[in-house]
């Protein structure tokens, strides 16, 4: 084979490996469910992994509510930094390529605004206002779970 059919059969190669890892970032593993939500299609740990962070964002939102209701806003913005951007900094990148573009940029704006949340309380925000934004982060919540469902896909389950 000559250098150069070598060399347009790497780039065409490349760019297909491009398109389909573009294809698979923007889409993710998924397919439509039988109650009309996209079924994000994982392995069982992966699911887990979701399903734990998931926790661990209600857990956080439980704990600022009980601060705001005990005027406690440094327990208020301790519970919302922890919930924050620093707590999604250990996803597998495997993980990552399975969820849906939509899916990761809602997560990853829900960690944001813990942090906008803390930085407020941290400027001396009211908090009357941390709860509204606490109420648009759990609308924010409700939108993501009216569209997603976490399934285990049984077919790559099996090792």
């Amino acid at each position: 084979m000559n250098p150069k059919v070598l060399s347009i059969t790497a780039i065409l190669l490349w760019l297909v490996s491009v398109l389909v890892g573009g294809f698979f970032f923007v889409n993710g593993q998924t397919k439509m469910g039988t109650d009309e939500r996209v079924s994000v299609q994982l392995k069982a740990d992966e699911r887990n992994f979701v399903l734990a962070e998931m926790r661990m964002l209600l857990d956080g939102v439980q704990r600022m509510t009980a601060g705001l209701a005990a005027d406690d806003m440094p327990k208020v913005a301790a519970a919302a930094r922890a919930v924050g951007t620093a707590s999604a900094a250990d996803v597998n990148p495997a993980l990552m390529l399975k969820l849906p573009l939509a899916f990761k940029q809602q997560g990853m704006a829900v960690h944001k605004q813990f942090d906008q949340i803390a930085d407020k309380i941290d400027q001396g925000a009211a908090a009357n206002e941390i709860l509204l934004d606490l109420s648009e982060q759990l609308g924010a919540c409700v939108a993501c779970h009216s569209i997603y469902r976490l399934d285990v896909d049984d077919v790559q389950d099996v090792e």
